[in-house]
C-alpha cells in the first residue's frame, strides 16, 4: 500500500457504521451454497468473505473510485456497493474515517477500503501508484462524459450530495466530467451518478476491447 492511506482488508473488523452502529465482518466456511442467502452472484456461494475478495482482487479492474466524506453522507454506501457490482481495484474515503454504510449491503467486505484523511493525503498515494484523478461534478468547465477520455489507471472521485466536490478536491483532479442531462433537475444523485460513470469506464476499457 502507498503512503498516506489506512487499508481495511476484507475479513477484518470494518471501520464503516451501519444502521445499528459498527458492525464486524463474519467470515462464513464451509457453508453449503444453496444455504447462502448472502448478497452474492452464484458462483461465490458458500465462499468465505475472505475468498471471494481474493478472488476479486485478482480479477480487479484498474479503476478506483474515491468519496469525500465530510457529511456521513447516506449516498457512499450505494457508491461502495456500485464499486463491488464493477469491480473497481479499490474504494477510497476522503477526511472523516467513519462512513454512513448504509445501502452498501455488506459489499465493502469483498473490496479494500482506503483512508484519507486529507485532500494531500488521497493526492500523494494516487502519485505514488500512478492513478490520475478524475472528479465527477456538473459544475462550468466539466467535459460531458461522452466526450471525456477517461485514463484507464484513473480513480474517479464524488463529492458529497448537494455541494459536489470541495474547491481542494477539485483542484488535484486532471479534469471535472459531467453526466449529460436531458430534464429539469440540476443534477442527479450521486449515487447514481457514480454506477453511471463506473459503467462507462467498463463499457470503454473492457467490454469494446
Amino acid at each position: 500500500m502507498g503512503a498516506g492511506g489506512a487499508r481495511s482488508r476484507a475479513g477484518e473488523v470494518g471501520i464503516g457504521v451501519g444502521p445499528g452502529g459498527g458492525h464486524e465482518c463474519v467470515i462464513m466456511t464451509d457453508m453449503n451454497s444453496l444455504d447462502d442467502t448472502r448478497n452474492l452472484v452464484d458462483v461465490y456461494k458458500g465462499m468465505s468473505v475472505e475468498d471471494v475478495a481474493s478472488d476479486m482482487r485478482a480479477k480487479a479492474f484498474s479503476f478506483h473510485v474515491a468519496i469525500e466524506n465530510l457529511q456521513h453522507d447516506f449516498n457512499i454506501g450505494s457508491i461502495v456497493r456500485s464499486a463491488n457490482a464493477f469491480n473497481a481495484g479499490g474504494v477510497h474515503i476522503i477526511g472523516k474515517r467513519h462512513w454512513n454504510k448504509r445501502g452498501a449491503m455488506a459489499t465493502d467486505k469483498y473490496l479494500d477500503i482506503y483512508h484519507h484523511s486529507t485532500v494531500e493525503e488521497f493526492s500523494e498515494w494516487c502519485k505514488l501508484n500512478q492513478l490520475s484523478i478524475v472528479g465527477v461534478d456538473n459544475v462550468d468547465g466539466s467535459v460531458e462524459l461522452r466526450n471525456a477520455e477517461i485514463p484507464k489507471n484513473v480513480v474517479l472521485v464524488f463529492g458529497q450530495e448537494g455541494p459536489g466536490l470541495s474547491e481542494s478536491l477539485r483542484e488535484v483532479c486532471k479534469f471535472l466530467v459531467a453526466i449529460e442531462q436531458f430534464g429539469s433537475t440540476r443534477s442527479v444523485n450521486v449515487g447514481a451518478a457514480g454506477a453511471i460513470v463506473m459503467y462507462e469506464w467498463v463499457r470503454r476499457h473492457q467490454l469494446e476491447n
